[in-house]
């Protein structure tokens, strides 16, 4: 790295670079007239170098000293990943930038980036080139590619970002600092694997649609860049599965903890669990009239309960008790399983008890019969619910008040008291 002291910054923006002696003197000029001139109170340009056999390392100190605020950072192994998370790790900023070299992205879209990273409202944010309101110009192959690596993200981890791949990126300096130690990819897997872990640690991470024109010269060789991120996304899952990855200490230290919500009266509960009951009932009803159209009543039936009790019991959670947020619902719906585990033996023995009276009873029968049955597991299902499943309510490890208005009016109370 060129010789600078240490610098208190708000940004730095990380351009890797790999071979780019022709077009990185233009596009880190552009890069630098669009930070001079749109107010940022400090910052500076980092050309992360990762093993160019060109004559982009020689470019890249040439613009070091040419520019205020630039900087060059050699390292002697390729991969994007590996360049990001040197100079993240060391960086003196309070946010940190990623930016594609080729510039695809319109810079105009860099201030909305950061701007609820500084003010401390988000701890990621991430440019999104599939967002409505993005306009974006590329081929269909890319756009295709794209679309379904980000279903698949979807799919596979439950994820609600929408653009793991643009190159366009910011991360608090904390939250940067806690992830990266976690994120073992060091080529282009390498955001897309700190977006999982940051939101599975419960980070806030903000979305903005982009301006976006592909580079038809990019050197990235997309079959082997997708197969590596596959393999990615494989060892990420079973990472996570085995608990190698600390996302709930993770989550305890910087995540964003729910308010605590007040208490929900019996009667509502009540009314609440009802509604979620008949909805459920009628879920059941439907998923085994089509699962027994492909194996047997028995086995319908328990496929139609599990289905419908993993869904029932994220809905009580949320709507009848009242609680949110990612603390304690692996144990929830654990034993949320042990009552539907319950409501399967009422609903199987009933079953049972109707092929012994009847062995020819018809699928309507059989619905009907499962549908009372079903009704009366309901029941039982909320007084385990209520009086096992969601007995404790412990408020948050980090609580915060409900909004600026409730904080300002506690602080006014508690003055008007002193």
């Amino acid at each position: 790295m060129t010789d600078q002291p240490p610098l208190d910054l708000d940004l730095d923006v990380v351009v890797p670079v790999h071979n780019e002696q022709d077009t990185l003197e233009q596009s880190i000029a552009l890069l630098h007239e669009h930070l001079g001139g749109d107010g940022f109170a400090s910052w500076r340009i980092t050309i992360a170098d990762n093993a160019s056999t060109d004559d982009t390392a020689r470019i890249a100190d040439e613009l070091a000293a040419r520019f205020e605020g630039v900087v060059a950072v050699h390292l002697p192994e390729k991969g994007r990943g590996r360049a990001l998370r040197a100079v993240w790790s060391a960086s003196p900023a309070r946010v940190l930038v990623y930016v594609d070299e080729d510039l695809s992205t319109d810079l105009r879209a860099l201030r909305p980036l950061v701007a609820p990273l500084l003010s401390g409202h988000s701890d990621l944010a991430i440019g999104s080139r599939l967002s409505r309101a993005s306009r974006i110009v590329r081929g269909g192959k890319r756009e295709f590619v794209s679309r379904s690596y980000n279903l698949l993200l979807r799919g596979a981890f439950g994820v609600r970002f929408s653009d793991a791949q643009c190159g366009f990126k910011a991360i608090r300096a904390e939250a940067a600092h806690r992830l990266l130690p976690y994120v073992e990819d060091d080529a282009w897997f390498f955001d897309t694997e700190l977006l999982l872990l940051a939101e599975r640690s419960g980070l806030r991470i903000h979305e903005v649609p982009v301006d976006w024109i592909d580079d038809p010269h990019s050197s990235v060789d997309i079959v082997p860049t997708a197969i590596a991120d596959l393999r990615g996304m494989v060892r990420v899952g079973a990472d996570l599965v085995r608990g190698r990855i600390p996302v709930d200490d993770i989550y305890r230290e910087i995540g964003r903890h729910p308010y605590a919500q007040p208490t929900v009266p019996l009667f509502a509960q009540l009314v609440r669990f009802g509604v979620i009951g008949v909805l459920s009932t009628v879920a059941y009803a439907l998923a085994y009239l089509l699962f027994q159209l492909a194996m047997p009543a028995q086995a319908a039936n328990f496929l139609a309960l599990l289905v419908t009790a993993i869904a029932n019991t994220a809905a009580n959670r949320r709507f009848t008790f009242g609680i949110r947020g990612r603390s304690g619902a692996a144990a929830h719906h654990l034993q949320g399983l042990v009552v539907f585990g319950m409501a399967w033996l009422l609903t199987s023995g009933s079953l049972v008890l109707l092929h012994a009276t009847d062995p020819h009873p018809g699928a309507f029968v059989e619905v009907g019969v499962l549908t009372v049955a079903n009704l009366v597991a309901t029941l039982l299902r909320f007084v385990l619910l209520r009086v096992w499943v969601f007995r404790d309510r412990a408020p948050a490890d980090h609580p915060e008040p409900l909004s600026t208005r409730h904080h300002l009016t506690t602080l006014a109370q508690e003055a008007n008291r002193s």
